[in-house]
């Protein structure tokens, strides 16, 4: 069994801040930082590059600039907001803890990690960062970030991905946390595993403020921590799409409360991948009919657990479902259609034109 060196993440404390102070990244939330500002930004970054995020965090606060704003926001128009960042449930968690935070909070966001996490949406990585940041508790914000410096420095090799392990690691995180600066320490951490001691490939060791510390370097193990267990295999769902028309307005509607991709609008679909007279017969359960389907392509779209693998047919139809809502060009632009049918949503637009 390696031996575990700890004491370098106290050691690391002023070497970090130091780093900080000359390599920091310059981030809008980080410019004018504010609890609402800091809270939004970190949800928007789960599961998110920050290159990706920056465009739509900017138009965001742009109308959306402060709680009361994201609390009063019409559902529809706030996953247009969102729209193309993907996992819609964030946006959908953000709304309400606004209007938690608005009823019962006075406006404000609470100040400790333990309110912070009774907001939906908020756990102990957000909570820790909004804490830290922004009302100086000495809380560590352990991400996949924190977690590989972490790993590395201390040479350990136990699967970080185990709630035990974690565990472990976030109280090996709290003691050596800088106490007087802690949401420096924490986005310090998070930079340094961000730009210098990097997943998927090689860390840039050379660059490190750690690296007279660090015990995978010195062990020749720096590429292989952190370890984690390896991920299942995603789960493969047939679906047939339809781009619907009547008197030039389009087919769509929204999906259930819960579940994936919950009460977003969507083109009309179904499981399998049906030939055409599968289709026909699926039209019929709807109450429709067409003289011809035209197929319009494949598509593949994954998600965290799941893929789906497409393929498409455009009909003009007659008949009436109560489960559509029929949309002209204009009212199309408005709607929050989910980036997994970004290959039809194309399609669609260029038959309402």
């Amino acid at each position: 069994m390696m031996t575990e060196h700890w004491g370098n993440l106290d050691k690391l404390r002023e070497p970090l801040l130091r780093w900080y102070e000359t390599h920091r990244r310059v981030l809008p939330w980080r410019e004018a930082p504010s609890p609402y500002r800091t809270w939004v930004s970190e949800i928007m970054l789960q599961q998110t590059r920050v290159g990706a995020v920056l465009p739509y965090y900017e138009r965001f606060m742009a109308e959306l600039p402060d709680v009361r704003a994201l609390a009063d926001v019409p559902e529809e128009r706030l996953y247009k907001l969102w729209q193309g960042l993907g996992y819609y449930s964030r946006a959908k968690n953000l709304r309400r803890a606004a209007q938690i935070v608005v009823g019962e909070y006075g406006g404000e966001l609470p100040r400790t990690m333990e309110e912070l996490k009774k907001l939906p949406g908020v756990g102990d990585y957000t909570a820790s960062a909004i804490a830290s940041i922004n009302f100086g508790a000495p809380e560590p914000a352990v991400d996949g970030n924190l977690l590989r410096v972490a790993s590395r420095v201390a040479l350990c090799a136990e699967d970080v991905t185990d709630a035990k392990v974690k565990k472990r690691f976030r109280e090996k995180l709290a003691a050596a946390i800088d106490r007087d600066e802690p949401g420096k320490w924490n986005q310090a951490m998070m930079d340094l595993g961000a730009t210098v001691c990097l997943p998927n490939g090689a860390p840039l060791c050379a660059q490190c403020p750690a690296k007279a510390l660090c015990a995978a370097y010195r062990a020749g193990l720096a590429e292989t921590l952190p370890v984690r267990a390896e991920k299942k295999k995603r789960r493969a769902e047939e679906r047939t799409v339809f781009l619907l028309t009547q008197n030039g307005r389009l087919a769509v509607r929204r999906r259930g409360d819960t579940g994936l991709l919950a009460r977003l609008i969507e083109f009309p679909n179904v499981e399998g991948s049906l030939d055409e007279s599968g289709a026909r017969v699926a039209l019929a359960r709807w109450g429709l009919a067409a003289e011809s389907l035209t197929p319009c392509g494949t598509a593949k779209h994954v998600f965290t657990h799941l893929e789906w693998q497409m393929k498409g047919y455009v009909a003009e139809v007659e008949g009436e479902c109560p489960d559509f809502r029929w949309v002209d060009a204009q009212e199309f632009e408005t709607l929050a259609i989910p980036s997994a049918f970004r290959y039809y949503t194309a399609r669609a637009r260029a038959l309402l034109s």
